[in-house]
């Protein structure tokens, strides 16, 4: 990490629009004009397509890109296995699903010289990444910035910053990515994190963690409107996709290591150029960073709130009208203003799973122990809902306009349980007593 990489992050331009069909090129003239496949690419590049959706998936629905490269993709050596760290894949099998309301700490500091990879550490999920269906919840620490690049084949990742800056190197472009953004890099899309950011604390070298959710399904898209009409939520202007910038092999230095995800196993080779030597490129199929603070939150102006579905940023749909294979929700700053209403979210025992994390601030459902970094799991029908305190709190306030700006949650939402890895189930920092939060809610009956 250095200053220069900072002041590169800071100064990034972008195309804007998500879904839209991009077009960008780093050197001009290298994107052809008229075709995708000419008998001879422009400036002596190489022509590939990135595909990922099935080439019949309906127009409106399918991903794909054009790629004018140094080099093919196909030019590489043979992948070996390599270890997976705490990384886990669909189907979990290891534990039973768990009907009990859990809770975890943040990630202890990792040891020194754990890039992103190295530090991705599997919670849980659900499904079957040979069958494309499904989801994990991953959360990652690290203190060194990637030297390597690597590609998921299992699955689109949805990054999650809670601490720390990162500067991600696609074969796109470049994307920063601070806490309060996103960023979504597509499957199959090769990347490399380089940190941007000391510990607060005082520590001398860089330092990142977050959350990560690995969709294996249906890749994310905005979420229909419906009566709300035209408007709110995420807005498409509002996601950031990368220009071209490529790396060379002749001015950058040394093999270097690829790492690609497959079925749920890690696979390495050592490429003698860099894979990121995308010159141009045009298509739908591009990763994207998102500011959650421009969410365009919308909500009750009478009586009682709607269901959390209206904090919707994206969707992964299913088979089944409705029914999201994994959601991403935000508790964005908003207004509550709704007149004989309790404004914490209620209790409720839900047919989804729930696993909800805290990039900043403090939840307003939770008022002690859910912190920053943390996160908590609610599976399929467990009950839960604000803790004693929130509850006495919020039930004898006035009610009068209440801006909720301190604290910016978000939940991964997912149609199926969700099973632990035996490491998040015997974690250190699971909490032990979660259920205490719920202890001493008293009887009010008075019939």
């Amino acid at each position: 990490m250095s200053g220069d990489a900072r002041k590169t992050a800071e100064g990034l331009s972008y195309l804007t629009g998500f879904g839209n069909e991009h077009a960008s090129e780093a050197v001009p003239g290298a994107l052809p004009e008229g075709r995708n496949s000419p008998q001879r690419a422009p400036l002596g590049l190489y022509a590939e397509q990135l595909s990922g959706s099935a080439f019949t998936e309906p127009r409106a629905h399918n991903r794909r890109s054009w790629l004018y490269r140094i080099r093919p993709s196909a030019a590489h050596p043979a992948f070996t296995r390599t270890g997976n760290g705490a990384l886990r894949t669909a189907p979990f099998a290891e534990t039973v699903p768990d009907p009990n309301r859990l809770r975890w700490n943040p990630l202890p500091e990792p040891p020194a010289g754990t890039d992103f990879l190295d530090g991705l550490w599997t919670l849980g999920g659900n499904g079957d990444v040979t069958q494309r269906t499904g989801m994990a919840v991953h959360l990652y620490h690290a203190n060194a910035s990637m030297e390597r690049v690597f590609s998921d084949a299992d699955g689109e990742l949805l990054i999650v910053p809670e601490r720390g800056g990162l500067l991600l190197h696609t074969e796109f472009g470049r994307l920063h990515v601070e806490p309060a953004h996103v960023a979504l890099i597509p499957r199959g899309v090769r990347f490399r994190v380089e940190l941007l950011d000391t510990a607060s604390d005082g520590g001398q070298g860089p330092t990142a963690r977050g959350y990560v959710c690995e969709n294996y399904g249906a890749p994310f898209q905005l979420p229909d409107l419906g009566p709300i009409g035209a408007n709110g939520l995420a807005n498409a202007r509002d996601f950031r996709a990368p220009v071209a910038a490529y790396e060379d092999d002749d001015t950058t230095a040394g093999p270097v290591e690829v790492v690609n995800k497959f079925c749920g196993n890690l696979w390495t080779a050592t490429y003698d150029h860099s894979p990121l030597d995308v010159v141009a490129w045009h298509g739908n199929h591009v990763p994207y960073v998102y500011d959650l603070r421009r969410f365009n939150v919308i909500g009750s102006i009478s009586y009682d709130h709607p269901d959390p579905s209206i904090f919707t940023v994206l969707t992964s749909p299913s088979d089944t009208p409705g029914l999201a294979g994994v959601d991403f929700v935000v508790f964005a700053p908003r207004w509550l203003v709704g007149e004989d209403t309790f404004r914490p979210p209620y209790f409720h025992r839900n047919v989804m799973s729930e696993y909800m994390g805290l990039i900043e601030g403090a939840y307003d459902a939770k008022a002690e122990g859910f912190v920053p970094g943390g996160g908590s799991l609610h599976n399929m029908m467990s009950a839960h809902g604000p803790d004693r305190e929130t509850f006495d709190r919020a039930s004898a306030a006035e009610l009068k306009p209440q801006k909720i700006d301190d604290g910016l949650a978000f939940m991964f939402e997912t149609r199926w349980p969700v099973t632990l890895t035996p490491h998040a189930a015997g974690a250190d920092h699971l909490q032990k007593r979660y259920d205490d939060v719920w202890r001493g809610m008293e009887r009010h009956f008075r019939g």
